[in-house]
């Protein structure tokens, strides 16, 4: 039997033998691999973290000690051993476990995860909570992948002194985030690897145990010599200077010197951070060579699936579009926090190397960095998730919007993404941005609308924000000709009856879809409508079709609390008009991990659905 396979408990990992212990993390990434190749995840960043997560449970127990991960794509390793081997290859799937941290799927993970650098606020929360409480376990925050440079990492940082709590620190540091690591402190790390104060202290430590009394423990001798630790360690530095011990740098690799550390760290009574060096990617060559591609990847396609020529996908249409723009006007600037390779950004980066700034894991940063690039005179695009913008909201408004800087803000992944699951939706732009004085927002349907909305944007002498799905762009979709986007007007795609069928963006290709079944089926045509601006609303266009409707049904991907169908449903009361309507949009709840195509059907993103909408009696005799 394997030594995995042998593993009824966490805790049986204590009885293992130092070489036990070490193929026990060949078999880990093993398990990985296998799992996350067909599965998808994020495989190079868990396969680093391997020997840190076995030393960490050989010495800290998660039932009593809180062990906290930061962004948690990092944990892969600890779910396996934390009991959740036997529905590993689940991972990321519906009804599956998610590829983060979540304190529902297992009392082991103490914390929700999934946006980077909390773990450090968290652990301080954690602390304290024990003091007040009179408790005695140990709080240990494990944070990497770039997070330590974001500024809410720092914000804890700076309050550790203040807040007078004991907090393990565990820095694995690969120098990496998904790209390489930018900026000052990424540099200063980058001057902490190339002082070991390592070999200091297992010299240290090794010269002592060498005289210690018959009998007596490691343990015994840590908790006396806990006050000299810092005399042999490394000198002054940034985190020293916040009153936090700084120890290290040390191979993240080495079990023997990974246990050494922490057990000492068990015995020391104040704040300490321990840096550790480790690879992104170990073990598996290909993630080695390519951190940056294995970062995260997708599931393995079934084979059985007809093969469809590719697509470029939106992000890569977006870099397309902006660098055409910046060829043309050198006043183009593109910004990101992190995710050039997300966002597609590389061919820009490589084109106007002057011109494309990647500020690290920064997201308020980026946006008000973009709003003084405007003021200097310069037309910024800011690319950013939609689940990150949600940590710069102060920015677009206090920064951007209610300063009037025409800053055009890319927002990636609007909508649902996947086997990511909830903390990766983009679902709360439009309802935030909805409600920003003088942001112009926009959806375009397929590639003709998102050049036409760029091109728009760079006009305006305000803000505005361009959302778009995560997945492929298709190159047409409707007529080919629509009006002028700079008209501000609406679209009608297709003209029917009784039914109003209104949607943006990613949900247009199903009304479309719908209203072709619905011919099939013998049933009246609905119209559809494309919106096309979000903010502000053509309600001119939307009054006159409304009115020959007896039906209105709008599809959105978005929360319904705060969509604009609630906007339309409360202009349409407000009207007196007697019509029957209705809003399928995400409700007001958290979307597990899944396929998108799960996603959209466990919200009613369906043909079916739709149909049951415009004529129920008919539902049944949908194919």
């Amino acid at each position: 039997m394997s030594l995995l396979g042998a593993i009824r408990d966490y805790r049986d990992l204590r009885a293992f033998s130092p070489e036990e212990a070490s193929a026990l993390c060949g078999e880990l990434r093993e398990r990985i691999i296998d799992v996350v190749l067909d599965r998808g995840g994020h495989l190079a960043s868990s396969l680093g973290a391997v020997e840190l997560i076995v030393g960490l449970l050989r010495l800290f127990d998660p039932a009593e000690d809180r062990i906290i991960f930061d962004v948690g794509h990092q944990a892969y390793a600890y779910k396996i051993l934390t009991g959740r081997d036997d529905v590993f290859n689940t991972l990321r799937t519906w009804g599956g476990i998610s590829g983060f941290p979540k304190h529902r799927e297992s009392p082991f993970d103490h914390f929700d995860v999934g946006h980077s650098s909390t773990s450090l606020s968290a652990g301080l929360g954690y602390a304290k909570a024990r003091d007040i409480r009179g408790e005695s376990h140990e709080v240990v925050a494990f944070i990497g992948d770039g997070a330590l440079l974001n500024g809410l990492a720092l914000e804890a940082l700076n309050n550790v002194k203040s807040a007078d709590t004991k907090l393990i620190i565990i820095l694995n540091d690969n120098e990496w985030s998904i790209n390489r690591k930018v900026g000052g402190l990424a540099e200063c790390l980058a001057r902490m690897r190339s002082h070991s104060s390592y070999r200091r202290l297992k010299a240290f430590i090794k010269e002592h145990c060498r005289n210690l009394p018959k009998g007596e423990g490691i343990e015994a001798f840590l908790g006396r010599v806990k006050d000299h630790v810092k005399a042999v360690l490394q000198p002054s530095n940034f985190f020293e200077e916040l009153d936090i011990s700084y120890w290290g740098p040390f191979d993240g690799h080495d079990l023997e010197d990974i246990e050494t550390v922490l057990a000492l760290a068990r015995r020391y009574d104040r704040p300490v951070l321990i840096h550790f060096l480790t690879e992104k990617g170990r073990g598996y060559r290909p993630a080695e060579e390519n951190p940056t591609k294995f970062h995260g990847i997708s599931c393995r396609p079934d084979p059985s699936l007809p093969k469809e020529p590719p697509l470029p996908s939106w992000s890569s249409a977006v870099c397309d579009v902006l660098r055409e723009r910046a060829a043309a006007d050198p006043r183009v600037v593109a910004l990101t926090a992190a995710m050039m390779e997300g966002s597609k950004l590389n061919a820009f980066a490589r084109d106007f190397p002057d011109r494309f700034f990647d500020v690290g894991i920064a997201e308020g940063h980026l946006l008000t960095f973009a709003a003084g690039l405007a003021a200097g005179g310069l037309r910024p695009v800011a690319t950013i998730y939609a689940t990150f913008l949600q940590r710069a909201m102060d920015q677009l408004v206090e920064d951007i919007a209610m300063q009037g800087h025409p800053v055009i803000v890319a927002v990636d992944r609007a909508g649902l993404v996947g086997e990511d699951g909830e903390t990766h939706h983009g679902l709360l732009d439009v309802c935030w941005g909805r409600a920003v004085p003088g942001l112009a927002m926009m959806a375009p349907r397929d590639v003709i609308d998102l050049q036409a909305m760029f091109d728009y944007a760079f006009t305006l002498a305000g803000p505005s924000m361009i959302r778009y799905p995560r997945g492929c762009a298709p190159l047409v979709v409707g007529p080919e000709i629509r009006p002028d986007i700079a008209s501000g007007r609406a679209q009608c795609l297709v003209e029917g009856e009784e039914t109003l069928l209104i949607g943006y963006g990613s949900t247009i290709p199903l009304l479309l879809e719908a209203q072709q079944r619905c011919l099939f089926l013998g049933l009246p045509s609905p119209s559809v409508v494309d919106l096309r601006f979000l903010k502000p609303l053509d309600w001119t266009s939307l009054d006159d079709w409304i009115s020959t409707h007896r039906r209105v049904l709008i599809v959105e991907e978005g929360y319904a609390a705060g969509s604009i169908g609630e906007a339309l449903g409360a202009h349409i009361a407000t009207q007196g008009l007697s019509i029957d309507f209705k809003v399928i949009a995400v409700a007001d709840a958290y979307i597990p991990q899944g396929t998108q195509e799960e996603q959209w059907k466990s919200c009613g993103f369906s043909v079916e659905t739709l149909l049951s909408q415009i004529r129920p009696c008919h539902v049944s005799t949908a194919p």
